[in-house]
Parts: C-alpha cells; structure tokens; sequence
C-alpha cells in the first residue's frame, strides 16, 4: 500500500483550540489546561484512506501575534492548511480570513483549505453563525466543518475530508513531488516544541 507524506497545517488566533484538535485527532484525549503553542508543534499520525496510507505531519502553529512572522515556514510546502476560529468569539473569525488572504498571497498553489469553527459544543454562547461560516468558505472553495476537540466532534472527519480533497497520485507517490519529506523526523509521535 502506497504511503504519502501529507504536511499540514494550523493557522488562527490564540486560544481558538489548534493543539486540542491536534491532540484529539493524535492521540484521542483531551486537556482542559492544555499551555498555549510556543512557536509550533509537531505530531504525526498515519491513517488509511482508500488505498493509501495517509502520514499526516502536523504543524501546530502559535496563534499569539508575536509568532506570526513564523507562519510562512509552517505552511510552506504544505500539501492542507486547517484554519480554526473559535464559535464563541467573533474577532477570531474576522481574523480568520487575513488568514486565508496571507495563504493565497504567498502559500502553495494547490494548498487544500480548510475552516474549522472550533468549540461547537458551545452553542449557547455562540458569535459566529454556522451559514456565515459555511458560506465564507464555500465562497474560497474550502472545506468547512464545526468542531468539538473537547467533545470529539468532526475531528476525524475534518482530517478524512482533507485526504479526499488531496489530488490522487497513482504512481510513486513520495517521488511525485505531492508529499512533503523531512529531512530529520521523529521516530515516534510525540509533541515537541520548535
């Protein structure tokens, strides 16, 4: 079975939950007290889409303002990019779309986008609405899915819609020039901070 390389990464404002969908997705667990991102993060996880393996490597990206100059290394050469507001605060989904702006300006051509309005499980004390949102990212052609870390809501389905969405390779896939290699890569999953 072909295995692809796929880099990923998550974009948006500090505290909209980017590490708890990583970990949820990753390791399937949850924490409340989870610190904030120092730079970026990165983890691994492998799953089977139709008949490849998917190795998604993941970069978590700090949200706090300081840390956006570093954005560009992230999402370069990223095959998807998840960007994540949170559904209780308004501002992080108008920041969102400079987000979106930066990506097109100077990402990847092909760059899968994807919105996730984090936090669903939140509904009572909603900013954004899930049309607004759904409508946002239809109209940039990008994947939109609510999601709950906390709750385990959409999280693998959000990584399964992004495998779909990456164009098939039928031969040699790593050599093809759609994956991502890394020169040094850990030999197990494990956060780190870079």
């Amino acid at each position: 079975m072909a295995l692809r390389e796929l880099k990923v990464c998550l974009l948006g404002d500090t505290g909209v939950g980017k590490s708890s969908i990583v970990w949820r997705f990753v390791e399937d667990s949850f924490d409340p007290n989870i610190n904030p991102t120092i730079g970026a993060s990165f983890m691994t996880k492998t799953v089977q889409y139709q008949n490849e393996m998917h190795k998604f490597l993941i970069w978590d990206t700090a949200g706090q303002e300081r840390f956006r100059a570093l954005a560009p290394m992230y999402y370069r050469g990223s095959a998807a990019a998840i960007i994540v507001y949170d559904i209780t605060k308004e501002e992080t989904f108008s920041t969102l779309k400079n987000w979106v702006k930066e990506l097109r300006q100077h990402g990847p051509p092909n760059i899968v986008v994807a919105i996730a309005g984090n936090k669903c499980d939140l509904n009572d004390v909603r900013e954004v609405m899930e049309k607004d949102a759904k409508d946002y990212a239809d109209s940039i052609h990008a994947i939109f899915v609510e999601t709950s870390a906390k709750n385990a809501i959409n999280i693998n389905e959000l990584f399964i819609e992004i495998s779909r969405r990456i164009p098939s390779t039928d031969t040699n896939p790593v050599s093809s020039g759609k994956g991502f290699k890394l020169r040094r890569q850990p030999s197990v999953t494990k956060r780190s901070c870079c």
